[in-house]
């Protein structure tokens, strides 16, 4: 893709993954606009045209911000990339006004409710022949636990990012009968009850780090693919990638491809997986339908996910990869460094490993010598995104 393009793009959220998406679509020199509830470092890059505050995205508001969008700045047909779950969720329940502006990628809220339900997603995981961890559900109360319940479990929020915004965590880990207590006593302060599950926590063996499988789908069919694994993370368990690296599993493969048949899924999504050491196989943690913090190494390794949005959506032709690169890593370096330094205290990491980490080729999260302002404003916006993100 070369040249000015009529149509451009709405980066929904400027993060880590919005300024890739950005940097992606407007060095094809395809317009973009960036949108966000609050200041971010994506509209500093010199590919961001406009950029403008919305609404919270899991409000209804936001989509009428996005169709008044439309109105006031005279676009049409304009590609929506969001990358925040919120974000799917209010484009999918408000995909037929939306679809009378913009091309839209997210499927449906049928299916995107089946895959941001992580109950309903487990069980269509099963269903589908991929490995789950052991689930445990019930509308729980303290003292009111499974008596067949295997310690340690994590109890987990069915919407995993509205939970996570209630109660400042993923996922709790739970050890004992009397910690789940306490744990859920917590929970029903915050009125969580119906949206929490408790499932097996899956032993590591400090090799099983999470591995993603994302892809470009179009109903169920997958056109290209591409695997990473996190190498380390934040929080230090069921957390963020800081460090990553790009990879290829087989067994995460044949998993996805069952599960996204299965879904009927069109578009980009990111599947995470952890092997069980005790029987060594990969087992489905959660999906995401939508591009992910660290999509920009996905990018390097030759998998451009944002411009395949962009292609599909205008009915231009796509040269979908066969093959990626391999060995490729990619680093935030001010969170690395940040939990890293936690990682050694914890016992958990050696300084040896770390700095034999850092050998070999790296992408930085941020930094890019052709697009400089966003790697400095990402230091002077560092106190709004602590909070913004948690």
């Amino acid at each position: 893709m070369n040249g000015k393009f009529k149509n451009g793009a709405i980066i929904i959220e400027g993060h880590v993954q919005g300024l890739s998406n950005t940097r992606s679509l407007g060095e094809s020199g395809i317009p973009v606009f960036v949108v966000d509830t609050s200041d971010c470092i994506a509209r500093y890059s010199k590919f961001c045209t406009k950029f403008f505050k919305c609404p919270e995205y899991i409000k209804d508001e936001f989509a009428v911000f996005l169709i008044d969008l439309a109105e006031k700045e005279k676009i049409k047909d304009w590609v929506l990339v969001p990358s925040n779950d919120h974000a799917v969720i209010t484009i999918s329940k408000h995909k037929r006004e939306l679809e009378k502006y913009f091309k839209v990628i997210t499927p449906h809220y049928r299916i995107i409710e089946k895959i941001y339900d992580k109950l309903k997603l487990t069980g269509i995981a099963r269903d589908s022949g991929v490995p789950v961890p052991e689930t445990y559900h019930a509308v729980l109360k303290p003292g009111d636990i499974p008596e067949d319940i295997k310690f340690p479990v994590l109890i987990k929020g069915r919407s995993g990012l509205s939970f996570y915004k209630k109660l400042g965590k993923k996922a709790f880990l739970v050890h004992d009968r009397i910690q789940m207590d306490n744990c859920l006593s917590d929970i029903n302060l915050k009125n969580e009850f119906e949206n929490s599950f408790i499932q097996e926590l899956i032993p590591s063996d400090g090799t099983n780090n999470t591995v993603s499988f994302t892809a470009f789908c179009e109903h169920g069919d997958i056109k290209t693919y591409w695997m990473g694994i996190k190498l380390r993370e934040h929080p230090i368990q069921f957390g963020t990638a800081t460090f990553a690296e790009s990879v290829f599993e087989n067994d995460c493969h044949v998993n996805s491809v069952k599960l996204l048949k299965k879904l009927d899924y069109t578009g980009v999504c990111e599947i995470e997986y952890i092997r069980d050491p005790r029987d060594g196989l990969y087992k489905l943690i959660e999906m995401n339908a939508r591009t992910w913090l660290w999509v920009s190494l996905a990018r390097e390794c030759g998998v451009d996910y944002a411009k395949y949005i962009y292609c599909y959506c205008q009915d231009l032709p796509v040269d979908f990869p066969g093959k990626y690169a391999l060995g490729i890593r990619w680093i935030n370096y001010f969170t690395d460094t940040i939990f890293s330094v936690k990682a050694f205290l914890a016992g958990k990491l050696r300084i040896n490993e770390y700095l034999t980490s850092l050998k070999g080729p790296r992408i930085p999260a941020i930094w890019n010598r052709r697009d400089k302002i966003p790697g400095i404003m990402f230091f002077v916006l560092l106190p709004c995104i602590i909070f913004k993100r948690g």
